[in-house]
Parts: C-alpha cells; structure tokens; sequence
C-alpha cells in the first residue's frame, strides 16, 4: 500500500523564463497522480508543491535534481509533510 504524501520544493539556478513550470507540470501529469502546482516566486525560485504517493512524488523530486530539466538548476530544498487536498489536478501558477 502506498502513503500519500505532500512535497514541497523550491528549485533555485535559472529557472524562470525557461518554461520550467510547464515541463514541471508535464512531469507531474505524466507521472501520473500528482496533484499540485509549480510557481514563479519573486527572488528567482520556482515552487513546486506536490501531493500523491510518495513514489511518485520522489520522482518528481528526482527529476528537479537531475539533468533533464530546462534551465539551470543550482539546486533544490525540499520538505515532506502530510497531504493537505484541494488541488484539482497539476496547475502552474
């Protein structure tokens, strides 16, 4: 049986004006069960928030670390929690 989870990770390095929260959500939806959101925060960071079985939310996570994501990512800090709901579907905000 899989644990639902909440990830929450903010992705730093040149990650606006890249399309990154469009390949994010892409990620996301082909994954598969994820719900949540990727946005563009003030300071240059990208915030991803994602909720669903904790395998899939560790390959997203995974997939932010790595090398096939647009821009330049310098790194990325994340925290687990608890699901909260209330998304519907994977959005970029």
């Amino acid at each position: 049986m899989s644990e639902d989870v909440r990830l929450v990770a903010w992705v730093r390095g040149r990650v606006q004006g890249v399309g990154f929260r469009w390949y994010t959500r892409a990620k996301a939806l082909e994954i598969g069960g994820l719900s949540g959101f990727a946005l563009n925060l003030d300071d240059g960071r990208v915030q991803v928030v994602a909720e669903g079985s904790r395998e899939g939310c560790q390959g997203l996570l995974d997939w932010l670390q790595g090398d096939d994501t647009p821009g330049q990512v310098a790194g990325v800090t994340e925290i687990w929690d608890t699901p909260r709901g209330g998304y519907d579907g994977f959005a970029i905000r």
